[in-house]
């Protein structure tokens, strides 16, 4: 039976040590502030911002939400990233996606300037992140480096296979493994076999958004199974492995729910601290 990499105890240790530096900071004199955008009344994406709203309250970090009716037009989208680009209070912005289908997603974010990104989607840090310079990283990948290394799985060394290739969670954690001197797969819709790819895999990343898509014949005897989906299906949510049966062959492996989403929303506010820290920083200031 395969250890469970529980994202609930792996953020609750984490939330407790980002709260000691909230403290740190408020200590020197400097709020940490997220502001978040949120475009139109697509439920999921309420329900993401309310729990990002509480995980800053949690932390005691300032939480300004901006809810914009969908048939906001790009020039005022941009307005506002621009006004919160200036309000030296926020430490982070996060444009909440989707965005409405008529709005420009990376236009939105290329507003952002680099230092408030803390979603690390800006091709800035993008790019950081490809050249193996210091940047914002992408919530998602992060956390499941975390939880990785939290857990003890070996990965140096290691056959990884990641199954998607988004911009937010394929790529960047692909970059992620190869940095940790595992050997990178990067599978998608159009790969001949997977099968074949996918029981190799000494750390397999399912970011798929097919619901049970991994199952257990697919996987590799004590491999190290990140699940990233959410899926809804007959009101429940589930992930992009069939966790009942995988269970039995993995060494290791993620839940959905409470799994690497608890660890999305605890890196986005380790993000938002650490550009906090950083504006002390650049003012000669140490928070350590």
């Amino acid at each position: 039976m395969a250890i469970l990499m529980d994202g609930k105890v792996l953020a609750a240790e984490q939330m407790a040590a980002l709260k000691k530096r909230v403290d740190a900071l408020k200590a020197a004199g400097r709020t940490v502030g997220l502001a978040v955008i949120l475009v139109g009344d697509d439920p999921a994406s309420q329900v993401y911002v309310r729990n990002k709203g509480k995980a800053c309250e949690e932390l005691g970090i300032l939480s300004e939400t901006l809810r914009l009716p969908a048939e906001t037009t790009q020039e005022e989208l941009e307005a506002e990233i621009d006004r919160l680009n200036r309000d030296s209070r926020m430490d982070g912005i996060l444009v909440q996606l989707p965005l409405p289908r008529h709005l420009d997603e990376a236009k939105a974010l290329a507003k952002i300037i680099p230092e408030k990104d803390v979603d690390g989607f800006h091709i800035e840090n993008a790019g950081k992140l490809f050249t193996g310079q210091p940047g914002v990283v992408a919530c998602t990948p992060k956390g499941i480096l975390h939880m990785l290394k939290a857990c003890g799985v070996p990965m140096k060394g290691k056959e990884a296979v990641v199954i998607g290739r988004s911009n937010i969670v394929g790529k960047p954690v692909a970059m992620l493994l190869l940095n940790e001197n595992c050997t990178v797969t990067i599978c998608h819709s159009r790969t001949a076999d997977l099968a074949a790819h996918t029981r190799r895999a000494d750390i397999l990343v399912a970011a798929v958004g097919k619901p049970k898509f991994v199952t257990a014949d697919m996987v590799k005897p004590g491999a190290a199974v990140v699940d990233v989906g959410i899926n809804r299906v007959d009101g429940k949510v589930v992930g992009d492995v069939d966790f009942d049966s995988v269970e039995k062959v993995a060494g290791y492996i993620s839940p959905v729910p409470g799994g690497v989403g608890k660890m999305t929303i605890c890196m986005l506010m380790e993000n938002t601290v650490e550009a906090a820290e950083n504006v002390l920083d650049a003012d000669g200031i140490r928070t350590e």
